[in-house]
């Protein structure tokens, strides 16, 4: 397929959280993506750890003001933008004041609010998909990085099917070694058919404790193919991607990333 635009949910992004391998594969792989001539985009939460007058983050009003209702609760969406140099590539942050924090240093909310990490991450990639929509953007590959990202398959093919914006779009998933303890909401099922989810789309999650594997095998499902990004990652989840009969690219190091990425992309 010819890509000519990619789109990157992203987790973490260096150096709006500190540097790791997660945060680092957020800056770098786009950039290089983008100086092999591809337009980019690439989203983040807006976690409260963000020095926002450091890093010039600002508002976008035309883009922000749109409620997304979660569990019969209007949360407002915020998004707001900064500029990476010295690539000049634009950081799209999600915001809102329910699930991120204005100002912290104890850490990310993920982990010091965990309790509320299901509404957190529907939150997060619903504003995601919302804004590029209002953007008028249309990707021909959406690569999400991080189990924060991870209900964007499920959302883009099961609520955002027939949508134009997205109709030619491939959705990549990147396995990564970074994971939650514990499980999340018991509620969460039924949030999300709240949402618009019928038990079909979610049958996995019904009856089931949701942890990190099972929300990674929920976007294997839903993804058009899986790349194992991190050296060590789970055997039952390369063995689940695998079997899933989807393209699956192993871990291909760091060096011509943006080459066997772009390869990648285009056998899609």
């Amino acid at each position: 397929m010819d890509v000519n635009k990619v789109l990157f949910i992203s987790q973490e992004i260096a150096p709006y959280l500190a540097d790791s391998e997660l945060s680092l594969f957020g800056r770098d792989l786009p950039q290089a993506i983008q100086e092999a001539g591809v337009e980019v985009r690439t989203f983040m939460p807006r976690y409260g750890i963000i020095n926002e007058r450091r890093n010039q983050l600002h508002e976008v009003i035309r883009l922000s003001g749109l409620n997304i209702v979660i569990d019969d609760t209007d949360h407002p969406l915020i998004i707001k933008v900064a500029t990476l140099q010295p690539s000049r590539m634009q950081v799209y942050f999600i915001d809102n004041d329910d699930y991120f924090l204005r100002h912290t240093s104890d850490g990310l909310e993920t982990d010091i609010m965990a309790a509320d990490n299901d509404e957190r991450i529907i939150f997060f990639v619903r504003g995601v998909v919302e804004t590029v929509k209002k953007l008028r953007w249309e990707p021909s590959i959406i690569h999400c990085t991080g189990w924060v990202t991870a209900l964007t398959p499920l959302l883009l093919k099961r609520i955002y099917a027939d949508d134009p914006s997205f109709a030619n779009t491939r959705i990549v998933y990147s396995l990564y070694d970074k994971n939650f303890d514990g499980t999340l909401d018991p509620r969460m099922a039924e949030k999300l058919r709240m949402d618009g989810f019928s038990d079909e789309d979610i049958t996995s999650l019904l009856g089931s404790d949701v942890d990190s594997k099972m929300l990674n095998k929920i976007a294997i499902d839903y993804a058009d193919a899986v790349i194992q990004s991190s050296p060590v990652i789970d055997p039952e989840l390369i063995d689940y991607a695998k079997k899933s009969g989807k393209p699956f690219l192993p871990y291909s190091g760091d060096e011509n990333i943006a080459e066997a990425y772009l390869e990648f992309y285009r056998s899609l």
